[in-house]
């Protein structure tokens, strides 16, 4: 039974096997050899971070429908969202950058938000829904490529230069992509990747996981 209940973990930084099932709640593990910090076993390990998520996919997908911002150049309107930013890099002969851009700004962040929510969701309920370990896999390869603060900031520069060029008029989009990025760095500072391993593990067996 000892066994069974045995929670190791490696340290990224010595490689040292060790167990942690003892660490309680609102404690944080630390390496044993070396000291570094391994994670923290929140409180609310499922319900913070699952709340968090379900803002950001709200904030994403508001981001994207309605546009960041609204230029009025020479008396001509021209309203961008983040998607049609992407497609304007095409069309002036980026095609690399307009694949960084897309990829960076849309694609992967969208891809692991909701595919985390979709994960959080499977524990939360405890069911067995499909392909929850090979999308946590890829979120986890996917997560340093998320530059949505990098592109915010680019959008912030852009405004500025622009104001002295044309009338810019922020958007509901803009809003929304602040409101995005503020909640997935909460998120992603709330979220625990060794410990949700261990929870989904616990959730595919069908056990409840204290």
């Amino acid at each position: 039974m000892e066994e069974k209940n045995q929670l190791l973990t490696v340290c990224r930084a010595c490689d040292a096997l060790q167990d942690v099932s003892h660490i309680t709640k609102g404690n944080i593990a630390s390496c044993i050899c070396c000291g570094v910090r391994l994670f923290k076993h929140s409180k609310s390990p499922i319900e913070f971070p699952l709340a968090i998520l379900l803002a950001c996919a709200i904030f994403f997908v508001i981001a994207n429908i309605y546009p960041v911002m609204q230029l009025n150049i020479a008396g001509i309107d021209r309203e961008t969202t983040l998607i049609e930013t992407t497609h304007i890099l095409f069309i002036e002969g980026s095609p690399i950058l307009a694949t960084i851009v897309g990829l960076s700004s849309v694609v992967f962040p969208g891809f692991c938000v909701f595919s985390l929510l979709y994960i959080f969701l499977s524990i939360y309920f405890n069911k067995k829904w499909h392909l929850t370990r090979a999308l946590l896999i890829w979120v986890s390869r996917l997560l340093p490529w998320v530059m949505m603060d990098v592109y915010l900031l680019a959008i912030l520069v852009a405004i500025v230069k622009l104001v002295s060029l044309a009338n810019v008029v922020l958007g509901i989009g803009f809003s929304a992509l602040v409101g995005f990025v503020i909640f997935y760095a909460i998120a992603m500072s709330s979220i625990e990747m060794h410990m949700l391993w261990a929870r989904l593990d616990k959730s595919n067996n069908g056990e409840q996981y204290e």
